[in-house]
């Protein structure tokens, strides 16, 4: 039937922000070929639970799509290519290198139905310039791709490969390509972005490479990182938290627990001390930076106490936007083959801690109350403003404005997910 023709392919994005960067990059590079009727789906290998969604959505699109072409890719394809090649839903599963590739979407090749090769043996990151991110105010850029580290929980660097960085000059390309189409807010974005530029001749580092950027695309607005490591901070980035005001202030530590033995389980690199010392820094250069951190609740061995160091952590770091995880056993990994804790318990850990992450917010929106603040309008609809303020805090203001457009607003009250503002003259 002609209205389940899809007239350009789809690409349905689960996961991170470098998946959101490559969607858009596939998205392009399949309509520059041609591909009609189909759905992409760009995989997350993190938790079991966002494999279980990809499959359901996979079912979900062939029943009411029964003649579209379904290609899955992305980490969960790469690490376990066989588990979606044996849905009958699924019309072909390429890797993460080759999603990146104009000819895997090529209409006149009678392409192999699994296409996965080695991901260790991938020693580059392509550079693929984009000029914008389909409905979305905010645009992505990646700087780095892959993990030369091994947590024993962590399926990634399978997905991914090692750690290889994008040259500066191809970054700095890339965001005046974006800045030009009207973006005035860029975020970098990687799997492990504090490993920046080991792999680069002169081994730059992160801060090196965003002191650049910014000098080179004085029209750059505002920036924001991802996912940053405590221990790997290097002495330009430190700089430019506390003197660079177009460097946002809100940053994202990938921590994982607050207990030093779960850490060292998890193989982690930095311990508890490292990541209160990290925030304490991070404040003192720039007070009104705010903190997100990943954590993982009910870590196999993780005891009573050692799930109070994770949830003590919080208030120890003065954390505002906590993204929790319930562990959930990934094979093959080391974590996987150590002594589990029971299920009702880690759902209980993972609400406790999401209780703990709900009054952070709520600290956070209170102290909000009465100043003002500036913030990326993202939508506008039904005569009410939605968007970000520096520090990522969702804000809803009455009035229009055009998406992608930097407002001011008078913080006048708050909700348990986002706050409330007056516009304000700029």
């Amino acid at each position: 039937m002609t209205k389940n023709i899809i007239p350009s392919p789809e690409v349905i994005t689960f996961g991170c922000r470098l998946n959101t960067y490559e969607s858009q990059v596939m998205k392009d590079l399949a309509t520059q070929a041609g591909l009609n009727n189909a759905f992409i789906i760009n995989t997350c290998a993190v938790t079991s639970e966002a494999e279980r969604q990809a499959r359901q959505t996979i079912r979900k699109l062939r029943r009411e799509n029964p003649d579209a072409e379904i290609i899955v890719t992305g980490c969960a394809s790469q690490i376990n290519p066989g588990k979606f090649a044996d849905m009958p839903e699924v019309s072909r599963v390429i890797g993460n290198d080759e999603k990146m590739q104009l000819s895997s979407y090529a209409q006149d090749v009678d392409h192999e139905r699994v296409l996965v090769n080695d991901i260790m043996s991938v020693t580059e990151t392509a550079a693929h310039l984009i000029s914008g991110f389909d409905g979305k105010a905010r645009a992505f850029v990646q700087i780095q791709n892959g993990c030369d580290h091994r947590c024993t929980f962590c399926t990634i660097p399978y997905g991914r490969g090692n750690s290889r960085s994008v040259p500066i000059g191809e970054i700095v390309n890339q965001v005046k390509i974006l800045i030009q189409n009207g973006y005035p807010e860029i975020a970098l974005t990687g799997v492990d972005i504090t490993a920046y530029g080991a792999d680069l001749p002169g081994k730059p580092t992160l801060g090196q490479m965003v002191r650049r950027l910014l000098a080179l695309v004085p029209d750059l607005q505002r920036l924001r990182l991802s996912s940053l490591d405590p221990v790997e901070m290097d002495d330009d980035l430190w700089d430019l938290i506390g003197n660079e005001p177009r460097l946002l202030p809100h940053l994202h530590m990938s921590l994982q627990a607050g207990d030093n033995m779960i850490l060292k389980r998890m193989k982690r690199r930095h311990l508890r001390e490292d990541a209160i010392g990290f925030c304490k820094k991070a404040r003192t250069l720039r007070p009104d930076c705010v903190f997100g951190v990943d954590l993982i609740a009910g870590f196999p061995t993780e005891t009573d106490e050692m799930f109070e160091n994770t949830l003590n952590i919080v208030d120890d770091c003065d954390l505002t936007f906590l993204h929790v995880f319930p562990y959930s056993p990934r094979p093959g990994t080391p974590a996987a083959r150590m002594p589990q804790i029971k299920t009702s318990l880690i759902k209980e850990r993972a609400a406790r801690l999401r209780a703990k992450g709900d009054q952070a917010i709520e600290k956070h929106f209170k102290s909000m109350q009465g100043k003002t603040v500036s913030f990326l309008v993202e939508s506008c609809e039904n005569g009410f403003i939605h968007g970000k303020t520096d520090q990522f805090a969702p804000i809803t203001v009455v009035g229009k404005a055009s998406i992608a457009n930097i407002a001011k607003a008078k913080v006048i009250s708050y909700t348990q997910d986002h706050l409330i503002g007056n516009l304000v003259d700029a």
